[in-house]
């Protein structure tokens, strides 16, 4: 890759406009994969909790999915879908899949029967009872499971670059085909910088569909502050949501 120095903030300031270019296709690819992949997921999940002898097969489908190399899947897809967008998406879709949905599975399973025993005699039936009690309860769950989800394909479309898509990846594969190292050390920083700042923003999503968590939180922490040998003993009781 030569001798001169890794990087050029020179380069940068001539190069904004293919970063830029580079930063929304990245932006795009993420988006719609996990979208898409939540689309999928969810009522998938749905199926799997209201029949729990269908996990087994989901989970083994999904993780097979999950296991196939990343080079090997787009190789095998570009014969069908050609070097395309839906060549990339397809790949990247299906890496989404088992993450979102064994979180909403799991998240969905770790509401208090309590609470569902409490919703049912309030008169509600199972599809408010799943938008108004369940899902609300299950969110911070299924938000962690979309935060993985995110991050993790924000690393693999870098990886179809080689297929002519890619984002900040095609930044990363021009410049080690050139030996251009402003490109590749520019394509990784920014990858690695646009999955830590999605993730934030993801946080403060779920921060803000959940006030009742961090509402619950600071409630137990003045009354530890008030009573210390209570040590926060009703922090962990799961809350239900106010039913509209």
């Amino acid at each position: 890759m030569g001798t001169g120095p890794w990087f050029s903030w020179r380069w940068v300031t001539q190069n904004a406009g293919a970063l830029r270019s580079a930063f929304g296709e990245h932006v795009v690819l993420t988006v719609l994969a996990v979208g898409i992949g939540l689309a999928i997921s969810f009522p998938i999940a749905l199926v799997g909790r209201a029949h729990p002898r269908l996990q087994t097969p989901i989970f083994g489908v999904t993780g097979l999915l999950f296991a196939i190399p990343s080079l090997a899947l787009f190789a095998m897809l570009v014969p069908i879908t050609g070097l395309s967008e839906t060549t990339a998406e397809i790949g990247l879709v299906s890496y989404t899949l088992l993450i979102l949905v064994r979180n909403i599975v799991t998240a969905l399973e770790g509401v208090p029967p309590d609470v569902r025993d409490a919703a049912e005699g309030m008169g509600l039936g199972a599809r408010r009872q799943l938008l108004s009690v369940e899902l609300p309860l299950a969110l911070p769950g299924i938000m962690a499971g979309i935060r993985i989800a995110t991050v993790t394909t924000v690393g693999l479309v870098t990886v179809t670059g080689l297929i002519g898509q890619g984002g900040f990846g095609h930044l990363i594969n021009d410049g080690l085909e050139n030996g251009f190292r402003d490109e590749v050390v520019a394509g990784a920083v920014l990858s690695v910088a646009f999955a830590a700042v999605a993730d934030g923003a993801l946080v403060g999503v779920q921060w803000l569909l959940t006030p009742w968590s961090h509402t619950k939180r600071r409630a137990g922490k003045k009354r530890q502050s008030n009573d210390p040998g209570r040590a926060g003993a009703a922090d962990g009781a799961p809350t239900v949501p106010a039913v509209g």
